[in-house]
């Protein structure tokens, strides 16, 4: 099997239903926490018509948000079996290419949804403790928690992962019959089901768009669902949904039974509804459940960075493989900057009720985005314009109302999930598009125009022997081209004679397992073109890719890798290479308009942040070079700088000239 060949799970298996608990449905599944403590604090009216109407309006959402949009039909916008907002990105990218702006925004609010999960899950569920002991400091437990946490990511999840499944089918099933036991005390709750409930309190409730914005909290999750279906699987996912769909709302349901029966006096009522011999084991059920769902968040910021760096939309950073399980990566300077964001948001809001305005507004704002895409899917894939249309105006309405219900609390938490965002946006807008600009400048040569020349200084004994093989990383997505600049760096800067020329390309493709290079012969064993095309979610290790190439081209007998010098040539000694990467750096005695010069300070300072193409490509550093050149423009003078004629000046032949 190949290193990047998928092993997803495909076939629907109870091994791989347990899985998808785990994996998938701890965002979605530890809702119940919090939901109907922001619903009961919403308002101070507590009566059968409110919570029918706040019942429906959970069953609703959960049907027409996850079930409908994201279950039936967002699901199958998959690229090659990978689901998350970046997968779907890369499948329009070159058709819709003003695509990135609603990808990075989606992107960058999901990347804040990982700040504030683990916040306000872990928070809600060690709040619990007050239950049994009002004097348990709350907060240093839940700190102590989420630094663990984020301790051990760079060790990663193989020896814990495999009871994630098993506790989250224990949590799932302790809501289901929770909830159960309380329907069984107020049947009437049933009659949630009933849309009727839920149109009556958006129409009658002064307070309905408040109500709203906590209502929304029980749909989180679902982009983290979307972003997991290849680690999944479409049926597992679909399978599994309807036992976690039914356990939530059955303790959706039990919740509501209890407010109606009790006077609500400020204890949560997921705590409430427990019997008191559970209290103490169920906070520790629900304490793993929220521990679970934020390492599924944690894990989905790494593979979404790890995404976006291929993409080019994020800068190039150190990644870490912490363990031997598939697709699993650690970016360090994310985990703690995921870390330190999570630590703030919990000492600024100090308690769980308070983080829900920002938490539903980050996931709010990801799911438009989502929706903008599906619609440049689908008309892509030319599904029926009326469907599309229909699509647009139904989820379009939703989450719009959803939109202005969550932008309510702004000022009471709002803020800090567009704060957060921005951050994000902001690094992705500026490296995109600072690309762009540097690429801009960048003018390429067709490699054919210089064979002879090439070939002509490869047998140049009077230039010192540079290397046996010169190896240049270009950018030159034409296969018969590379930069002008390389052609500089081999010819004018320094002629730089070496027996045989490499050129190495790497296209990222729109695929997320591409695996497979090409071998273009410019000048038979003197100079050739290695174009890799690697899918999105491969790491780019070129080097180890390339050490690959040559021993499968020796073996045609293409080239020949034992040492050109006759000493070491006659011990069979492997051939010499040397690495040679172009590093443009804008020229600023360009005038680059105010917002480019930002931007291009801007990838300045995150390079600085980032690793160079030496790291991010995985070359040996003991024989790459570093070459630094400007980015030069082609262009008229404004103003031409004129020549004092002097006496006695001499042309070079030696006459006067005039």
């Amino acid at each position: 099997m190949k290193p990047h060949e998928s092993s997803h799970i495909h076939k629907v298996s109870f091994a791989g239903l347990l899985v998808t608990l785990g994996i998938v449905f701890g965002d979605i599944g530890t809702s119940p926490l919090y939901v109907m403590q922001e619903i009961a604090i919403a308002t101070g009216k507590i009566d059968s018509s409110y919570i029918l109407g706040v019942l429906s309006c959970i069953i609703w959402t959960l049907t027409l948000q996850t079930t409908i949009k994201y279950v039936l039909f967002t699901l199958r916008a998959d690229n090659k079996g990978e689901g998350g907002i970046f997968s779907l990105f890369a499948l329009i990218r070159r058709r819709v290419p003003l695509a990135y702006i609603f990808a990075i925004i989606g992107g960058s609010t999901l990347l804040s949804e990982g700040i504030i999960t683990p916040a306000i899950t872990v928070t809600s569920a060690v709040e619990g403790l007050r239950l049994i002991n009002t004097d348990i400091p709350v907060l240093p437990v839940v700190i102590a928690i989420i630094t663990a946490l984020f301790l051990v990511q760079q060790f990663g999840t193989k020896l814990i992962g495999s009871s994630f499944g098993p506790i989250m089918f224990v949590w799932f099933g302790m809501l289901g019959i929770l909830g159960f036991s309380h329907i069984l005390d107020m049947p009437m709750v049933l009659k949630a089901f009933n849309p009727a409930y839920a149109l009556k309190l958006i129409i009658q409730q002064p307070s309905a768009l408040l109500i709203l914005g906590a209502v929304f909290l029980c749909t989180t999750g679902v982009e983290a669902l979307y972003s997991d279906l290849g680690h999944c699987g479409l049926k597992n996912i679909r399978i599994s949904w309807f036992f976690v769909k039914t356990t939530l709302i059955l303790n959706y349901l039990g919740q509501g039974a209890y407010l109606l029966n009790h006077s609500y006096n400020g204890t949560n009522p997921f705590f409430a509804i427990m019997p008191e011999w559970l209290l103490f084991p169920g906070i520790i059920i629900a304490t793993c459940a929220a521990i679970i769902a934020s390492q599924a968040l944690i894990s989905g910021s790494f593979t979404l960075i790890s995404v976006a760096i291929s993409l080019n939309v994020w800068p190039k950073m150190k990644k870490k493989n912490p363990t031997t399980v598939r697709g699993q990566v650690y970016i360090p300077v994310v985990n703690w900057f995921l870390f330190v964001g999570c630590i703030f948001v919990i000492l600024y809001f100090q308690e769980s009720s308070k983080m829900g305005a920002a938490y539903g507004l980050s996931v709010n704002l990801t799911m438009l985005m989502t929706t903008t895409l599906l619609m440049f899917y689908m008309m892509i894939k030319r599904i029926n314009s009326y469907f599309i249309a229909l699509f647009l105006f139904t989820y379009y309405i939703i989450e719009g109302t959803f939109l202005i219900a969550n932008l309510q609390k702004f000022m009471h938490g709002g803020f800090l999930t567009i704060i957060l965002a921005s951050v994000f946006f902001l690094v992705m807008y500026g490296w995109y598009n600072a690309r762009k600009i540097r690429n801009s400048f960048t003018s390429f040569v067709k490699l054919s125009d210089y064979s002879d020349l090439i070939t002509g200084l490869s047998r140049d004994r009077s230039v010192p022997k540079y290397a046996t093989n010169l190896v240049y990383l270009t950018h030159a997505n034409s296969r018969e081209e590379i930069e002008s600049k390389i052609m500089y760096s081999m010819i004018n800067k320094q002629p730089k004679r070496a027996d045989v020329y490499w050129f190495l390309h790497v296209d990222i493709a729109d695929e997320p397992d591409t695996f497979e290079y090409e071998v273009t012969h410019i000048v038979p064993r003197t100079v050739i073109k290695i174009d890799f095309r690697l899918g999105f979610k491969v790491d780019p290790k070129i080097n180890m890719y390339f050490k690959q190439v040559l021993d499968e081209m020796e073996e045609n007998r293409e080239i020949d890798l034992v040492s050109r010098y006759e000493s070491l040539r006659r011990y069979n000694i492997d051939s010499d290479f040397v690495f040679i990467v172009i590093d443009r750096i804008p020229n600023f005695d360009y005038d680059f308009t105010p917002h480019d010069k930002m931007l291009l300070n801007l990838y300045r300072f995150l390079r600085h942040i980032g690793v160079n193409d030496t790291k991010a490509f995985g070359l040996d550093t003991s024989n790459v070079i570093i070459e630094k050149v400007p980015l030069l423009v082609e262009k008229s003078y404004k103003r031409v700088i004129k020549r004092r004629i002097v006496q006695n000046t001499l042309s070079l032949d030696g006459s006067q000239a005039n």
